[in-house]
């Protein structure tokens, strides 16, 4: 959420309210600290060597282009109004597959060469790719409508919010106990969500208002 932001902000000039950047720092910061709490120590120190300076690296640049595709997509909406979810879909989806192609199969001895051997080798992994991409393309449906007609911020937000949930959730099926930390997080991230919900309802309930005075 606050890569997306942050990119609005810093490349095409998007302004947010304070009380946004209070939602967002909330939520971010529940799942961070409960992720944080939840790792052990030992895990972290093996961890942190050699690769913590490549890992966070490349967690900043993941974050950095995420952030960058979304902001990109909200100001595409808005400077094209005509352009729907399913515009933006296909687009991505014709670039991706285009870069796929050429990092699969751009040289000899390719990584995509080796796919399909396997493939003709166990002719039933076919299958479950085929049901891999058809799940993948349902689920891009549902990205691409809330991107267009929500913000990709409030897309952000709610992949966040699943993950997070998916996580509490197993974690007191499986029987591991919360540790007060983990509770804290689990509070900051839904206050966050409610004051969320609760300007959005405010902001709502102006509408009308401006509508009739106009």
């Amino acid at each position: 959420m606050i890569p997306v932001m942050l990119m609005g902000a810093l490349v095409y000039g998007i302004k947010y309210t304070v009380p946004e950047y209070v939602c967002s720092l909330l939520v971010a910061g529940g799942v961070s600290l409960f992720a944080l709490s939840k790792t052990s120590s030992k895990t972290i120190s093996k961890l942190a060597h050699p690769n913590a300076p490549l890992g966070y690296g490349l967690c900043f640049l993941n974050l950095a282009f995420d952030g960058f595709t979304n902001a990109t997509q909200d100001s595409i909406t808005a400077r094209y109004p005509k352009t729907n979810a399913w515009n933006m879909m296909m687009g991505m989806n014709l670039w991706g597959t285009i870069y796929n192609l050429v990092f699969m199969f751009g040289w000899p001895g390719a990584i995509g060469y080796d796919a399909v051997q396997f493939c003709q080798k166990h002719p039933e992994a076919a299958w479950d790719i085929f049901l891999y991409c058809l799940c993948g393309a349902v689920g891009q449906n549902f990205i691409f409508l809330t991107i267009s007609r929500f913000g990709s911020l409030t897309n952000t937000t709610i992949t966040t919010t699943r993950k997070f949930v998916s996580i509490v959730v197993s974690s007191l099926l499986s029987g591991n106990p919360l540790s007060e930390k983990q509770w804290t997080s689990v509070v900051m991230v839904f206050s966050g969500l409610s004051y969320q919900i609760y300007l959005k309802w405010k902001r709502a309930q102006r509408m009308p208002k401006k509508r009739r005075s106009t």
